[in-house]
């Protein structure tokens, strides 16, 4: 590997990889250790179809029954990917860290990017946040209460009062994991793709044996529900969604959060395209390729879950205990599931992980423009590590504060699909209307050519949808919450940085940088 990195940096395709970002107005401060297959996992990571797959299958379950995952998955997923392919064209001709912020300055003006970089940071903070609210939950129900046999109760892990035992409990354990994987992303991206590259083959691998033992201990295949739809709303599906809802239609858009909270964060691959080989390429596939993956072996395991359930019934009265009473309920031999069970909580820790990883590089890439508090410090890369450590300790103590508020996971997982595909949409929306005018005439490698604009289109109308569905009740706290952004975002902007704020660099700035670049090269030790 070592070798291999070695004559990377010697050559002519490390240039061009500099050389656009220079051109570009950026240092090559971050080290490009990745290829394309790491680019791809740390995107397929993040999604991780054994985290949401399975912390938000009863967003699903309890929606309109095995229709929300027979119909439903395919369709958010083919929303994600149409959303993955239009990113992916914006991402291989500006291949920068912080991809949905400089995409969306570029295209649509500092404002408008200054938006979407808040949107897009308040989003990724919430998938660490949410995910490992997900690993202290898999943990506790199924790691200490299934594989140990313990009572989490006795033991003082169930939350019942605000400040009682489990809730500090919860705090030490989510605060307590999220300093490792800050720690593992302090020492360098090499430490993060070694884990990474490891989630991806272990997503695959546990994915599989998990849906051929359930379907295989299975008491009868019955595959009509997968296509029979109910509604499980109110005390039918465990409360999962409380207000009683008539419309089946309407439960069924519902149902399809699940998809929407799962295959989320996959632009990651653009926001590690600093530190990837042939960015221009390798980003917008890592995105578009993770996608498809993760519908296909998502698809296949969430099946299996409503296959293997004894009652479709019983299953979604269990409302979010729905998929350890699943594995409660598989004959499946003990050893086996314990060893299922170990490789889902590992999956979903690195998930956090990488969603750490993905942050600090949106932090860092904003904050070297001057668009949060304290950019200096922010903005500073380490020269033993090459990696923006005060933008990754920064945003594991702030994903920490998001989990305080209580059983925050409804909120984090619906907040954090909302926020990102918020900002997916306005960069989208941008390069369309640069693509119509005529203004957008730089395109990289990777191009939908004729498709561009109906892609775009499409893309445009399945994230309002999915935008639409997680502001729904018991959602409104999301909607409220992006209310209050935007009028604290405009008060901002107009008082403060709409005169501060310059934005990712154009033109004359441009050139008048490079001085800049040579001293953050030599800062870092590039020579």
């Amino acid at each position: 590997m070592a070798d291999s990195s070695k004559s990377y940096e010697q050559s002519d395709a490390h240039d061009e990889d500099v050389k656009t970002l220079h051109s570009m107005g950026y240092a090559q401060e971050l080290s490009r250790r990745m290829g394309a297959f790491q680019n791809f996992a740390i995107s397929f990571s993040i999604i991780c179809i054994l985290a949401g797959g399975i912390t938000a299958f009863p967003l699903s379950l309890s929606a309109a029954g095995g229709a929300s995952v027979g119909f439903g998955w395919p369709l958010a997923c083919l929303f994600a990917l149409l959303v993955a392919a239009a990113m992916g064209q914006i991402a291989s001709a500006y291949p920068t860290a912080g991809g949905i912020y400089h995409w969306a300055s570029l295209l649509g003006g500092r404002g408008y990017g200054w938006v979407a970089a808040w949107f897009n940071l308040l989003g990724l903070l919430f998938v660490v946040s949410s995910v490992n609210f997900g690993v202290f939950l898999l943990f506790r129900d199924l790691f200490l209460g299934e594989v140990l046999g313990l009572d989490i109760k006795a033991l003082g892990w169930v939350t019942e009062a605000p400040l009682d035992r489990g809730w500090w409990t919860q705090t030490i354990f989510i605060a307590a994991i999220t300093v490792t994987q800050a720690w593992l992303n302090h020492v360098g991206i090499r430490a993060t793709t070694i884990l990474t590259d490891f989630s991806g083959y272990l997503i695959f691998v546990a994915a599989v044996l998990l849906t051929l033992a359930l379907l295989f201990y299975a008491p009868s295949l019955d595959f009509s529900r997968l296509f029979t739809f109910s509604n499980y709303s109110g005390e039918a599906g465990g409360n999962v969604w409380p207000t009683v809802i008539h419309s089946v239609p309407f439960i069924f858009l519902l149902g399809l959060l699940q998809g929407v909270y799962t295959v989320t964060g996959f632009d990651a691959s653009a926001h590690t395209a600093e530190e990837t080989r042939d960015a221009a390429r390798s980003a917008p596939r890592g995105m578009i390729h993770s996608v498809f993956w993760s519908f296909l072996f998502g698809y296949v395991m969430l099946c299996a879950f409503i296959l293997a359930m004894p009652s479709i019934e019983e299953g979604a009265k269990q409302g979010w205990n729905a998929f350890p009473w699943l594995m409660q309920q598989s004959p499946m031999p003990k050893i086996f599931k314990d060893v299922l069970i170990i490789a889902i909580v590992i999956a979903n820790y690195i998930c956090a992980l990488a969603g750490l990883t993905s942050t600090s590089r949106m932090m860092f890439a904003f904050s070297r423009d001057g668009g949060l508090p304290f950019s200096r410090a922010l903005k500073q890369v380490s020269r033993k590590h090459r990696t923006p450590v005060n933008a990754i300790w920064w945003g594991a103590i702030l994903s920490i504060i998001a989990t305080l508020y209580g059983d925050a996971f409804v909120v984090l997982s619906t907040g954090c699909a909302v926020f990102l595909y918020i900002s997916y949409i306005l960069p989208i929306a941008a390069g369309l209307r640069a693509e119509m005018n005529g203004r957008w005439t730089r395109k990289g490698p990777f191009e939908l050519g004729a498709a561009s604009k109906f892609v775009s289109v499409l893309a445009i109308i399945g994230c309002a949808l999915l935008i639409f569905v997680g502001v729904q009740p018991p959602n409104e706290k999301v909607g409220y919450l992006i209310v209050g952004l935007l009028v604290a975002m405009a008060v901002f902007w107009i008082a403060l940085e709409s005169r501060r704020f310059q934005g990712p660099p154009i033109g004359d700035m441009i050139a008048k940088r490079q001085a800049e670049i040579a001293a953050a090269e030599k800062a870092v030790g590039v020579a």
